[in-house]
């Protein structure tokens, strides 16, 4: 039974997606061969795709460099004992707020 619920629905999406391609307009003959776009003729025309093994050229242009940020030193390094109770102090703050909220 649910094999023929789904061949149903299907044979309903088939049919509605012929009964709008039916209905839709086809583009001048003239637009199918100067490139590729969209049917219904709206986009700006494209030329052709490059033949294979073409080598297409942009016009070089000076592009400015952005500044740069200032680096870091890199011997500043954050001691390990400064981020472990900086991680017991949060846990702390953490486990007082929950035993307060807990007692209200």
């Amino acid at each position: 039974m649910p094999e023929d619920q789904d061949r149903d629905q299907e044979r309903l999406i088939a049919e509605a997606l012929r009964a709008q391609a039916s209905h839709t307009p086809m583009p001048p003959a003239g637009r199918a061969s100067e490139g590729y776009g969209l049917l219904s003729g709206t986009d700006l025309p494209l030329g052709p795709p490059a033949p294979p093994g073409a080598t297409v050229s942009m016009p070089s242009a000076e592009v400015p460099q952005a500044p740069q940020a200032p680096q870091a030193p890199a011997d500043r390094r954050v001691p390990v004992l400064a981020i472990l109770l900086l991680a017991v102090a949060l846990g702390l703050a953490a486990g007082a707020v929950t035993g307060l909220l807990t007692l209200l």
